[in-house]
């Protein structure tokens, strides 16, 4: 009943608590802003840059952080919040990269696998507070373009006596994912690679790892290295569209009301086989967040680092050019 009580009281101020993000120049929507709250939580606008605030769903937030790439942040009271709100451009610089523009260059392909696990205890629960960066180096002097992303995802049996059984079936998902690339700055995530946003819907069809394709985006490896990240945006319709739902619980305590960030499906794979230490985390929504390394004696509590699961195993496909 209190589930389905919140299902119509939210869905009733949709309309009324829409906001939607434009460029300030073309008047196009900015897709998939990120809409921090001040406190460490926040939401993302869908693909035409709109998102549902109202102080009846969120009544302890009083101001509003709006970011995205290329773009100034807005900072903005929800006081007589506007339903439209515009964002000015601004050219960040992007990380000097190797770009060839020579045609049917010889090459040879190059995969690391993705590290595949479905053990529930050993993944990491996907909340929208969350960004998951792993560091790639890279293996040529040649230029090496990025072709694709594995994704490993785990998947849950509806049955969990029979979750052991390869053809047992899957708890069914739809979620969004936002991928992000970065250069290496001193060991950890820098700038990005590339200005385009890059969003993927995986559900249960996709199976222990979701490939994201990439060829077209022409993302070069830089020198020092780079990261992949992963970060999770929601759940979407069958048609993709990332749904208004509250990404937070609400938890009474003798301190007031606690914010917990709901988790997300698919569960992702951490895994010991990794020599390395080559995972990072960060907190998207808190101004000035920094990225950590995921181990032991950085603030984190996981029965992940409790097993000795350091990283997430994302794989990747490259092409390494012959020099002419």
């Amino acid at each position: 009943m209190p589930k389905i009580f919140f299902s119509i009281f939210f869905i009733s101020h949709i309309g009324l608590a829409q906001i939607k993000v434009l460029d300030s120049i073309t008047k196009y929507p900015v897709s998939y802003a990120t809409v921090s709250f001040g406190n460490g939580n926040g939401i993302f606008a869908d693909d035409e840059g709109k998102f549902v605030f109202t102080k009846k769903i969120y009544p302890d937030i009083d101001s509003l952080f709006i970011s995205a790439l290329g773009f100034k942040q807005l900072n903005l009271s929800t006081e007589n919040l506007p339903h439209v709100l515009l964002m000015q451009p601004q050219a960040d610089e992007l990380e000097q990269v190797t770009v060839s523009t020579k045609l049917n260059r010889k090459f040879k392909e190059e995969t690391l696998k993705p590290y595949l696990d479905d053990d529930y205890y050993h993944c990491w629960l996907p909340t929208i507070e969350s960004e998951i960066a792993v560091f790639f180096p890279k293996t040529s002097t040649t230029d090496q373009k990025l072709t694709s992303v594995i994704f490993p995802i785990a998947l849950e049996s509806k049955d969990w006596k029979k979750r052991k059984r390869s053809n047992s079936d899957k708890k069914t998902f739809s979620t969004l994912f936002k991928a992000q690339f970065y250069t290496n700055n001193k060991g950890l995530p820098g700038k990005t690679l590339t200005y385009e946003t890059i969003v993927f819907r995986a559900t249960e069809k996709n199976g222990d790892a979701y490939t994201l394709h990439l060829e077209d985006y022409d993302i070069y490896i830089p020198q020092d290295g780079f990261f992949v990240s992963l970060q999770v945006m929601g759940y979407t319709d069958k048609a993709g569209k990332l749904l208004p739902n509250k990404k937070y619980k609400d938890i009474k305590t003798k301190n007031g009301i606690v914010k917990i960030p709901t988790n997300f499906r698919p569960l992702l794979p951490f895994t010991d086989d990794i020599e390395t230490k080559n995972t990072f985390i960060k907190r998207v929504f808190i101004n000035g967040n920094n990225w950590v390394k995921f181990d032991k004696g950085n603030g984190f509590k996981s029965s992940l680092l409790d097993q000795e699961l350091y990283n997430y195993g994302i794989g990747i496909t490259f092409k390494t050019f012959k020099d002419e």
